[in-house]
C-alpha cells in the first residue's frame, strides 16, 4: 500500500524572537519547501494540516513560520515535531523510482513465491542503495539494490522480487 503522507522534516528550534523555526530538511530537494503551504502533523492514528510560510535556507536548513507559532515559546513546543506533506503535493518521481517510504514494509520473494522477509531499512552511504530485511525467522539480511538482484519492485502490490541466484552473490546474512 502506498504511503498517503511523507516525511519531509522535523522541528529542531526557534530562531528569532517572531515565531519563525527552524527545520531539518528530510527531503532530497529542499527548494519544495518555498511551495508547501499546508505541511501536516501527526494527530493520533491520522494527520492534521498546519499552514507553512518559507521564510529562507541556511547552512542546510530551512526556516518557517507554522501556523499557531508567532513567539519562540510557541515554537519550542514544537520541537521535535515531524512535518509531512500529502502524496497531492509530493515531486514526481520518474519512471521506475519509488519514494522509499513506498519501499517500506515491502516483501521480498523469490522466483517461487517465497518470503524472504520485510524491507526495514534503505541505508544510502554510498553510490548505491542497500537494502535491509528481516527475514520471516527475525534475523536479518542485506544487499545492494541492484537492478539484477532485485528486477522487480512493485510498491502497489507491497512486493520485491529477488533473483535468487544474484541474490546469492551479493547479500549479507546476520549469523
Amino acid at each position: 500500500m502506498l504511503t498517503p503522507y511523507f516525511c519531509i522534516g522535523e522541528v529542531l528550534r526557534p530562531q528569532g524572537i517572531h515565531g519563525e523555526a527552524k527545520v531539518r530538511p528530510y527531503t532530497d530537494d529542499p527548494e519544495n519547501f518555498r511551495r508547501w503551504k499546508t505541511l501536516f502533523r501527526r494527530d493520533g492514528d491520522g494527520y492534521a494540516p498546519m499552514e507553512s510560510r518559507f521564510s529562507r535556507f541556511h547552512d542546510g536548513f530551512v526556516y518557517l513560520t507554522l501556523e499557531g507559532c508567532a513567539t519562540p515559546e510557541d515554537v519550542e513546543k514544537l520541537r521535535g515535531l515531524e512535518l509531512y506533506i500529502d502524496r497531492a503535493n509530493a515531486s514526481p518521481l520518474p519512471e521506475g523510482m519509488f519514494y522509499l517510504a513506498d519501499l517500506m514494509g515491502c516483501h521480498a520473494t523469490d522466483e517461487d513465491g517465497r518470503d524472504l522477509g520485510e524491507l526495514t531499512d534503505v541505508l544510502q552511504h554510498g553510490p548505491t542503495d542497500v537494502y535491509v530485511f528481516r527475514s520471516p525467522g527475525g534475523k536479518t539480511w542485506m544487499a545492494p539494490a541492484l537492478p539484477d538482484a532485485f528486477p522487480v519492485r512493485d510498491v502497489e502490490a507491497g512486493v520485491i522480487r529477488v533473483n535468487r541466484a544474484r541474490l546469492e552473490e551479493v547479500a549479507v546474512y546476520e549469523d
